[in-house]
């Protein structure tokens, strides 16, 4: 084969493999890495990333970051929400190198991990909510997608996180996750990290919950025994 033809056939497939990594896509879905007792937990969809990291026995919260992303050739370019070490790092953008195996999801981290996606499980709630408003529901005033203060609660895959931040100088209120169930009408927390005091990890919540409309009605008792209503609005993340 000539040199010029050798020359044609690298570039092509040059152009192929970059072809493959701007097209790449992730799987919406939840994926964990675990390394002894250190566990890292994502939460994906088309558009929007969570990368928690904590201890899990004894239960010691670490990090978390989250916002809105693209991808770009073979780069996940995160505009952040919020960073929970954002006053020790600064950091409000995150360009982190990945790579897809079969289901796996490989991200050059430090170091490089390999996540592996959790079971698919579907229930009720599923989605990111944004908190609204105590209840009942009156008419009153809630604080929406234009407000910079804010409460996220992502449900996905039998997994719950919330998290409390204010976008304007990205102050980190707090988080808390693990799994959940929704099931006719009962709404379950079963915490496994919180930011504010690890020895909450273990507790199980039951609230009710109902939807109406684009309202999630959460009615119950809070960790102190208080009679609590709260209203939640489905978030689009487009």
């Amino acid at each position: 084969m000539s040199i010029l033809k050798k020359l044609i056939c690298f570039q092509c497939i040059a152009f192929l493999l970059f072809m493959n990594f701007s097209m790449a896509q992730i799987a919406s879905g939840t994926y964990f890495s675990d390394l002894d007792n250190l566990r890292h937990e994502l939460k994906v969809t088309d558009n929007y990333f969570v990368h928690t990291i904590y201890e899990k026995d004894p239960a010691r919260f670490i990090k978390t970051t989250g916002g809105f992303y693209t991808i770009e050739a073979s780069e996940i370019i995160v505009t952040l929400e919020f960073n929970s070490n954002f006053e020790g790092d600064g950091l409000q953008k995150l360009v982190i190198p990945f790579a897809t195996s079969d289901d796996a999801l490989v991200l050059a981290l430090h170091p490089k991990l390999t996540f592996k996606p959790a079971s698919s499980n579907t229930q009720d709630l599923d989605g990111q909510w944004l908190f609204g408003t105590r209840g009942p529901d009156k008419g009153q005033e809630r604080r929406g997608e234009n407000n910079t203060r804010k409460t996220l609660k992502y449900l996905q895959d039998g997994r719950f996180q919330w998290i409390a931040f204010d976008t304007d100088g990205m102050k980190f209120k707090g988080t808390g996750g693990g799994s959940f169930t929704s099931i006719d009408g009962v709404y379950t927390e079963n915490i496994e990290f919180f930011s504010r005091d690890n020895n909450r990890v273990g507790a199980s919540l039951k609230f009710n919950y109902s939807i109406k409309e684009n309202d999630w009605h959460h009615t119950g008792k809070n960790s102190k025994g208080e009679p609590m209503y709260e209203i939640w609005v489905k978030r689009n993340l487009k």
